[in-house]
């Protein structure tokens, strides 16, 4: 059965209200496309000072996952939350959280970012993630209609041992929520996302931002959806939008069967 996906891509600034009312738009207008899965990129509700970041966090289910849980009934089709902040009690910080919404608006699962973006590059990007995020520690793997969708955020594409061991508990396709930087992104990001797909046979879904972020941030856009054999289904232009695809779990399964099998192997 095949499943068409829509994935958006944003310029999130730090104007949580504005953010969501614009994710909110996007999602309405994929509905046009009748997907079975919509997909929002990494911090798509807020994007900013990272003194700002725990202010702008929240409980989960709390304002913004209730806002797109009402959407996700609304139109009958599973809506992940690329990520969010989520509040970490008395700490002062935040996860950084992926939520998937089932068609009837109810939480399936979250998944709290494994891997954190620190990066002091000279002349290039400085991001240090863990001062104001913590590490999440569970790998996540949701159960659908459509099979098995594995959850990752971001610079986890970096961490194959992450993407092998979805795809071998079961994972026909990765949800990969992103906000990649422009300097890193420009070299890496496609390369990331056709190796992870080809390497394990999978579907990638990767929705990224695009353009740039207070105070100074920037990130690289190219949302893209790649299909097992590494081939790029659909690649958003370097504006906000939206891009759509089919996949389908049997060509995973040809695959498989055709390739030598990191799968079946002992």
């Amino acid at each position: 059965m095949a499943l068409k996906v829509a994935a958006i891509q944003m310029n999130t600034k730090d104007n949580k209200e504005q953010n969501l009312n614009k994710a909110i738009s996007l999602v309405d207008q994929s509905a046009e496309e009748e997907p079975d899965l919509v997909v929002l990129p990494e911090y798509f509700s807020y994007l900013g000072p990272d003194g700002e970041k725990y202010p702008n966090s929240e409980d989960i289910p709390g304002p913004t996952i209730n806002a797109l849980a009402a959407k996700a009934r609304q139109h009958s089709f599973y809506l992940l939350a690329g990520s969010i902040l989520e509040t970490v009690p008395d700490q002062g910080k935040c996860y950084n959280t992926s939520v998937l919404l089932d068609p009837k608006g109810e939480i399936l699962c979250l998944y709290r970012k494994i891997h954190l973006f620190d990066v002091e590059i000279p002349g290039g990007v400085l991001f240090r993630e863990s001062q104001t995020i913590v590490s999440g520690r569970e790998k996540v793997i949701a159960e659908t209609e459509f099979g098995k969708w594995g959850l990752s955020i971001c610079i986890d594409l970096r961490y194959p041992e992450l993407y092998r061991y979805l795809a071998k508990e079961g994972a026909w396709m990765i949800l990969a929520p992103s906000a990649f930087s422009l300097y890193t992104g420009k070299d890496h990001w496609e390369v990331l996302l056709r190796a992870r797909a080809i390497e394990n046979y999978v579907y990638l879904v990767a929705p990224g931002q695009i353009g740039t972020h207070p105070p100074h941030y920037r990130t690289y856009g190219n949302s893209m959806i790649v299909d097992p054999w590494g081939t790029v289904l659909s690649r958003a232009p370097d504006v906000e939008g939206i891009i759509t695809a089919y996949l389908d779990k049997q060509r995973v399964d040809h695959i498989r069967s055709q390739m030598p099998s990191p799968f079946t192997s002992t």
